[in-house]
């Protein structure tokens, strides 16, 4: 197969280039934060809406990102990626601004304020879709090989801080609450987001190859079946779906498992959340340091890094599933600490990865320049596992509670289920790491 982008020749990026580039992971990460946190806080409470729907919109949104390898693909075609990035911002900081109106409408008629917010958070699928899988082809692209580990910890730290900083600054601004505050807000953020990420991906990509210079361009059902030929790439897709699946699951029962098990009170509940997403960090700074400093080849990488914070990820799952089974004996918050630090470790270390495949082609490299696709075909895989994950985990522990009629053992049972899923990851790694040290060694072989 041909490659789809003719790519020119510059240098890898710079530090500052991958800074500049985490700037627009922040400006995801913020826009992205008011549709599933702020928005969904706001239909329950101000609006008594059900908190199905809420959940349902969200769901919806993970649903049309299945859409990624659409828009990676579209990339790869189009010889920049950077229209795609911008224009698939503009079109989340719509969707945004739109859900924010449908939701200031939910004290009126259903039906039009509903049909709006399917809308809006169908462009926000979009826009993530778009802008996110064209993000992460071109830091693969354009990032020297040794610096993918760092790379990938930088971005995302920066997209946890662009949540984090955005979170508070709206929550301030917030209140008194009233819908034109909430419009305007949202408007605010959109803008802004828009603005820092034009000026993050400035002269970042280099110019478009002439006319005469680009190749012939290839089918998207011709490039999915190519790419989706190469077992190393098929192989990482079951990966990186069972790995966010077992990732997901925690989400939306952590904190109520700490309450009804612990009798935590929400003060408590806050600063629990802190401190396992204190733990999530460290665990992307070490990967980012250790694997800058220590990460030679990618095998190492990834049997090292993504296989250990698989291991330490069921490990600690296990400790809450013992936590159930205790109760208030147990030392919860340094098991919960453990969980976030385990799952930052593997969470990068698997970015870190898809970079890295996405950026050397399938495992001889024959796939090179569709870095777009790849992108998309794991993000969708990762969208999917998101949506199902939340939805499941939380579904087993109501009908556990009904059927069982003890909290502890229906949440003993999502844990046991999660730290399974996350050894079964941790195998299909190991598998991932030998399939590709064996076409390392093969393509050696050739060039002897």
């Amino acid at each position: 197969m041909s490659a789809a982008i003719a790519q020119p020749a510059l240098p890898p990026l710079s530090w500052l280039g991958i800074a500049r580039l985490g700037l627009v992971q922040s400006s995801l990460g913020a826009v992205v934060m008011l549709a599933s946190s702020l928005l969904n806080r706001i239909m329950v409470v101000e609006y008594a809406t059900a908190a199905a729907l809420p959940a349902g919109l969200v769901a919806f949104h993970y649903a049309v990102q299945l859409s990624r390898p659409k828009w990676g693909h579209g990339s790869d075609q189009g010889w920049r990626r950077t229209p795609w990035i911008i224009g698939g911002m503009a079109v989340l900081g719509l969707g945004g601004v739109l859900a924010s109106v449908a939701t200031t409408m939910m004290d009126g008629p259903l039906a039009p304020a509903l049909a709006l917010a399917v809308l809006a958070y169908a462009l926000i699928g979009t826009g993530v879709g778009a802008s996110g899988t064209s993000l992460l082809a071109l830091l693969a692209s354009r990032t020297a090989e040794a610096r993918r580990p760092a790379a990938a910890s930088l971005t995302w730290i920066m997209m946890i801080l662009g949540i984090v900083i955005s979170a508070t600054t709206v929550g301030n601004l917030i209140d008194p609450f009233t819908p034109a505050r909430l419009i305007e807000i949202s408007a605010g953020l959109a803008l802004i987001a828009l603005l820092l990420t034009s000026l993050a991906v400035w002269r970042v990509e280099g110019a478009s190859p002439a006319p005469e210079e680009r190749p012939s361009t290839v089918g998207f059902g011709a490039a999915l079946r190519g790419i989706w030929s190469d077992q190393l790439t098929r192989l990482f897709s079951i990966f990186v779906f069972v790995s966010m699946l077992a990732y997901s699951m925690q989400d939306l029962i952590l904190e109520p498992f700490a309450g009804l098990v612990f009798g935590m009170t929400p003060g408590e509940l806050t600063k629990l959340s802190g401190l396992q997403h204190g733990g999530v960090l460290i665990g992307m700074i070490v990967v980012g340091v250790g694997g800058h400093a220590f990460g030679g080849r990618m095998g190492l990488r990834l049997k090292k890094w993504i296989v250990g914070g698989c291991i330490a990820s069921a490990l600690a799952l296990a400790g809450l599933a013992m936590a159930a089974r205790i109760g208030p004996a147990w030392p919860l918050v340094p098991t919960v600490v453990l969980l976030g630090f385990a799952n930052g470790v593997f969470a990068v270390a698997a970015i870190g990865s898809m970079l890295e495949l996405a950026g050397r082609g399938g495992a001889n490299g024959e796939f090179k320049g569709h870095e777009g696709i790849r992108m998309g075909l794991w993000g969708a895989a990762q969208a999917v596992a998101f949506g199902l994950g939340g939805f499941f985990g939380a579904s087993v522990v109501d009908w556990g509670r009904a059927l069982i009629g003890a909290d502890g053992a229906a949440f003993e049972l999502v844990f046991a289920f999660e730290g399974l899923l996350f050894l079964i990851a941790a195998a299909i790694a190991v598998q991932l790491n030998d399939r590709q040290a064996a076409g390392a060694a093969q393509s050696r072989g050739v060039l002897a």
